[in-house]
């Protein structure tokens, strides 16, 4: 039978549940059939589609009758405002960039890349593999699918400085996306409340994982060319703090990359208060016109963890990252990320080290390149004609969002409430500043859906900014 026999079927039991008191005895199937001229498989595909709506019951061995209704009650939470107990530094509102927009909304919020970005046949066909393959079945080692540990470290065996021992696979930490990464990272070498120096503004995960280990974080002062080693070098000695994590590549939110000078002084800062430099390296697959150059390839010694997603590049649901440490510190990163979540899906891990083995990987990444930079430059464009007020200092030469400076004295938060009432979806920028932001600022990302009305969303804003 057809799903219009299913449908009749439905309708006109609800009509006679309607009708009836709670736990009256419904037709029974054969009556049914008779009935409604259909067959047996149609009826009780009618009745199963009732009783998943909750609103009948079947009894096997007696019969079909109408669910009482639940009496609605109000339920009593109080109890749990006296056991939890004041709130912690750690519980902190959803940021903007995880927040959904609704499809008709111009998004211009969001961090990860929408779905034209991303490389959807080759990881389709590679989850489908990973299926029908071992590891579907198989716990991965707890360190990681060895193939993807050696992937990881070649990859950064290849921009290894001459003179500088390459890493190796053991080296390599395979971990649930780089926020688990970074987590770990935090508790196991600044637990116990120690301080952590990071950029201000700086990734507002970031924060927000050093928040939840426990770790004060202490802010040094960042431009669209990173922060001044002299800065970094005040900071680790008055702060005493041991951890210093830094995005020299495309930093989020402000697109900054080191220079080579610049991040060989940093370098020799940390080395000097024997410290340890977190290298996030995000955006690793993001550049437009420039290559990442990641600061772990100039180190040997240890005092650099390299920090690199797959999350954003390949896709969000494949969330794999990889930590690359040596010395002692990788055995407690291992540790901590080892009694947080035992080890990483084995079926996510043989998809991710497909998707990225495959020679379309390269050609979908020459691709993302070209495309970022038409979306960065449309963006760029829009905002100069039509909210001149919304400064970019800097054009990123990499990543996914632009930095845009307000108006002093405008309440970035205000201004975001008030796109969002007109169809637009900004970040304003206080979610990124460890302390009090030092001015009001947007953060605007070019990696979201339909780019075509960033003409609009920029003329939207304009119109905001320039209203008393």
């Amino acid at each position: 039978m057809n799903d219009d026999s299913t449908v009749g079927i439905v309708d006109s039991l609800r009509r006679l549940i309607a009708a009836s008191p709670d736990g009256s005895r419904l037709p029974s199937t054969r009556q049914l059939v008779g009935e409604h001229h259909a067959s047996p498989v149609t009826v009780q595909r009618a009745l199963r589609l009732l009783a998943a709506e909750g609103v009948l019951e079947s009894r096997p061995g007696v019969g079909t009758f109408v669910r009482s209704a639940p009496i609605a009650r109000a339920h009593d939470y109080s109890w749990q405002t006296t056991t939890l107990g004041p709130r912690t530094s750690s519980s902190v509102r959803q940021p903007v960039a995880l927040t959904e927009a609704a499809n008709d909304m111009i998004s211009m919020h969001g961090g990860y890349p929408d779905g034209e970005l991303l490389p959807e046949r080759l990881v389709r066909a590679a989850l489908a593999r990973a299926g029908r393959g071992p590891s579907a079945l198989v716990r991965p080692p707890v360190a990681g699918l060895p193939g993807l540990q050696t992937w990881f470290a070649a990859e950064l065996a290849s921009a290894t400085a001459p003179g500088v021992s390459a890493p190796a696979a053991a080296d390599v930490i395979i971990v649930p996306g780089s926020q688990t990464g970074l987590s770990s990272i935090l508790r196991a070498v600044a637990g116990g409340a120690r301080p952590v120096v990071m950029e201000s503004p700086t990734y507002w995960g970031a924060i927000s994982a050093a928040r939840h280990a426990g770790v004060t974080v202490v802010p040094v002062r960042s431009s669209p060319t990173g922060p001044q080693p002299e800065d970094v070098d005040r900071v680790l000695a008055e702060s005493g703090a041991r951890l210093f994590y830094a995005q020299p590549t495309w930093a989020n939110p402000t697109g900054a990359q080191w220079s080579a000078q610049r991040a060989r002084d940093i370098l020799e800062v940390v080395r000097s208060h024997g410290a340890f430099l977190v290298e996030d390296d995000w955006a690793h697959d993001f550049g437009i016109d420039s290559t990442a150059r990641p600061l772990a390839g100039t180190d040997d010694s240890g005092h650099v963890i390299y920090l690199r997603s797959l999350t954003k590049s390949v896709s969000p649901s494949v969330r794999v990252a990889a930590v690359i440490a040596r010395g002692p510190v990788r055995g407690r990163i291992l540790a901590d990320q080892t009694g947080e979540s035992m080890y990483v899906s084995g079926v996510l891990q043989a998809a991710a080290l497909d998707v990225v083995s495959q020679p379309g990987w390269s050609t979908h990444g020459r691709r993302t390149r070209e495309q970022l930079r038409a979306r960065r430059d449309l963006l760029v464009t829009a905002l100069r004609r039509h909210a001149p007020e919304a400064v970019v200092d800097a054009t990123p030469s990499g990543g996914l969002s632009l930095w845009a400076r307000l108006p002093e004295g405008t309440d970035a938060r205000d201004v975001a409430a008030r796109c969002r009432d007109l169809g637009v979806m900004v970040g304003a920028g206080d979610d990124w500043f460890p302390t009090e932001p030092s001015g009001p600022h947007l953060r605007l990302t070019y990696c979201g859906p339909d780019p075509g009305r960033y003409d609009e969303g920029a003329r939207l804003l304009g119109e905001v900014l320039r209203q008393p």
